[in-house]
């Protein structure tokens, strides 16, 4: 009787909403009688199409009206809701009919009523404004007399539940609470890649498949290839939301394995290179930290084998671009790993050579930092090069150096780097103050090792001229501290070379570390300095504890933030900068545009962090400065509203062959695991939605968006 009367209740105030709301009573009337003659879904969608009411208006409230007064539910629909409410699931969720009695007068307390009824109350307005009058994913604003894209307005304390999953089905949402439940038990977690590979020796090929495809794998993979993914990209896009696409794909090896190939192709084979003056071991492999999985559970591993894989991987980022051109209209982005295109020996040599001129240039100047953030100039440095001023190497060496007005930004040129002719043993050479000698900065590299890093580099230009062809923006991941300086410099001069006109390349910051503030700062100056577009990802980092174990076992000093409100503080940090520089450029009219910031973060306080700063400083969603990003299979309360108010919205793409990407899903699991915060007012959302179909008998409703994406 109590449920009845909570029906009752929300029936009632949408009676008393659409009197209230009607342009004539005689809408209600005809709403009232076209509800009474009814009867299941035939005569519903006959009331729905009918053309005996009175106005336009009339006939959209009559519809509407129609639906949420319906009293008489089909046989299938009551049998499914009573076959619901009798299950193990919903009675987990509290809506179950065999629940104690605690539970029952929980559901049916006073508040919960209150709660029904402000429920039915929004939808009320949402049912009103429809145009058919059924519940659909239409946006509550038409569009204006400009023919602008129709939005939502946003709950920024992300508590709508209809918000969030209106772009769901309902078996996606019970399928989404089931993965939910069982990545809260940490024993399933801990122990998750071993019961997937039994479950896969028990069920067979074909059956394990199927498990996965209505479970994890469906729940965070799109599909298995380019083609399948296509309908996802698609709804994705109805409700404003647009794809970052990862080929998600991982070889499934040992530790030990792993460990043999990190080892083998992280040392030169011209010498032993901890040998070598001035090398920092920071740099440089070490066996207990040479399968780079440990203690990482969001981030996808490349182990190199030899460059045949290599150039497969570069063909695997192309056919992922040209996935998302298809699918996307040029809003799409492809994330990239520059592990997966060459051998990590050369990373760590380039990032050791990037941190040793840093240091040279501290001995020889003082201060600290990036060799711009000291603003010297030639001649600074012709004075500092006195005693040897005359001699030609000092002389070659000057003239080779990279700067402006302001003065010196590279001593190195650094756009030779891009250059697929670059040798990097002829480049990496500084000049001794007092002798004048040529000092090699570079550990010893051999002509077939030099070979390889043209390679490399190779392949990341005909990726990035791909996708500056295609029109789809590329963001390079970042990857642990002792491969990143390389990685970022590649990544800057790629920016340099292909953000001429608009951002193409984008570099990630993880805001875990100590510098990502300078470093950020660092190469705003530059772009600004070069004059390029500057493309940023900001993100809190996967590598926190492998970091800091690492550093502990080698003896250099942590590079991550002490405490994890630190690490927030930096992220806000960064980003206020990113935004005061937008603001800069609007300010005295120049492109904001040559500013672009993705926040990638699954916390909503960081999201609300960005958009109450983008607003108090006057930056639009339509400026299209600022974007925010998502996982698919997380957060969606958060990405989807973003996306149907108007915000630019992403959700990061996973996609392969269901037991390649098994180790993809048990990372999925673990970073759950770790966010039990996150994952319980997930599922509270999730719950709230299904008793809101249930209630409303919509239990087979059909996602339909009709927003554009900005």
């Amino acid at each position: 009787m109590a449920q009845l009367r909570s029906v009752s209740s929300q029936r009632t105030i949408k009676l008393v909403y659409y009197s209230c709301n009607s342009p004539s009573s005689s809408g209600l009337v005809a709403a009232a009688a076209a509800a009474t003659n009814s009867n299941g879904k035939c005569n519903q969608k006959r009331t729905l199409h009918t053309a005996a009411a009175p106005t336009g208006s009339a006939k959209a409230l009559s519809s509407s009206s129609s639906l949420a007064l319906t009293s008489t539910p089909t046989l299938d629909v009551l049998n499914g809701q009573r076959r619901l409410l009798q299950s193990p699931f919903l009675c987990d969720v509290g809506i179950g009919m065999g629940v104690g009695v605690g539970a029952r007068r929980s559901m049916h307390s006073a508040a919960h009523d209150q709660q029904q009824a402000q429920v039915a109350l929004a939808e009320a307005t949402d049912e009103r404004k429809s145009k058919q009058g059924q519940y659909e994913s239409k946006p509550v604003h038409q569009p204006n007399a400009n023919g602008q894209s129709q939005r939502d307005p946003l709950d920024v304390s992300f508590n709508d539940p209809i918000a969030a999953f209106k772009s769901k089905t309902t078996w996606e949402l019970v399928r989404a609470y089931m993965v939910y439940v069982i990545c809260s038990s940490e024993k399933l977690v801990e122990h998750n890649m071993k019961l997937l590979k039994v479950a896969r020796t028990l069920l067979g090929s074909k059956l394990f498949v199927l498990l996965m495809k209505s479970s994890f794998y469906g729940h965070f993979v799109a599909g298995e290839n380019r083609h399948t993914i296509v309908p996802t990209l698609e709804r994705l896009r109805s409700f404003g939301v647009k794809p970052i696409l990862d080929y998600s794909v991982e070889e499934d090896i040992t530790q030990e394995e792993a460990e043999k190939r990190e080892v083998e192709s992280s040392v030169s084979s011209a010498s032993d290179n901890t040998k070598d003056a001035g090398a920092l071991p920071q740099y440089h492999v070490d066996k207990s930290f040479a399968d780079r999985r440990y203690k990482v559970s969001s981030a996808r591993t490349y182990f190199y084998l030899n460059e045949a894989t290599c150039e497969r991987n570069m063909e695997t980022f192309i056919k992922c671009l040209e996935a998302v051109s298809g699918a996307t209209f040029g809003t799409g982005i492809t994330a990239i790993k520059l592990t997966a295109l060459g051998r990590p020996q050369l990373l760590l040599q380039l990032s050791e050579v990037i941190m040793r001129t840093r240091k040279y240039m501290e001995a020889l100047v003082g201060g600290q930092g990036n060799v711009l953030t000291h603003h010297k100039t030639i001649k600074d440095l012709e004075q500092y090069y006195a005693c040897v001023g005359d001699n030609k190497d000092v002389q070659a060496f000057l003239k080779n150096v990279t700067s402006d007005k302001e003065g010196i930004l590279h001593l190195f040129p650094w756009s030779g780097i891009v250059d697929e002719d670059s040798q990097l043993s002829d480049t990496f050479r500084v000049p001794d103050p007092i002798t004048g000698q040529m000092r090699r900065l570079i550990s010893q590299i051999s002509p077939k090792e030099e070979e390889m890093f043209r390679n490399m580099i190779r392949r990341l230009n005909t990726i990035v001229k791909t996708a500056a062809e295609l029109d789809v923006r590329i963001m390079i991941d970042a990857e642990q501290t002792y491969f990143q300086p390389a990685i970022s410099r590649i990544t800057l001069e790629m920016m340099r070379k292909y953000n001429k006109e608009k951002a193409i390349v984008f570099n990630t910051y993880q805001c875990y570390l100590r510098e990502a503030y300078r470093e950020v700062g660092t190469d705003l100056e530059q772009a600004k300095r070069q004059n390029f577009y500057f493309g940023a990802k900001l993100v809190r980092g996967a590598y926190m504890d492998q970091e800091r174990a690492r550093a502990q076992a080698l003896g250099y000093a942590d590079p991550v933030n002490p405490t994890y409100e630190a690490t927030t503080d930096m992220y806000h940090k960064t980003l206020t900068e990113c935004l005061r520089r937008i603001k800069v450029l609007k300010d005295v009219g120049d492109d904001a545009r040559k500013i672009g910031i993705m926040v990638a973060s699954h916390n909503e306080d960081t999201v609300r962090f960005a958009i109450e700063n983008m607003k108090s400083i006057g930056i639009s969603p339509e400026d299209k400065v600022i974007c925010f990003g998502q996982l698919l299979g997380m957060c969606d309360y958060i990405t989807f509203p973003l996306g149907q108010a108007g915000y630019s919205a992403y959700k990061y793409i996973p996609y392969g062959p269901v037991e390649e990407v098994l180790p993809y899903l048990s990372r999925r699991a673990q970073e759950n695991k770790g966010v039990l915060k996150k994952i319980k007012k997930e599922k509270r959302l999730l719950a709230s939605e299904i008793r809101r179909r249930l209630f409303r008998g919509q239990l087979f409703y059909k996602p339909k968006g009709n927003y554009v994406p900005i």
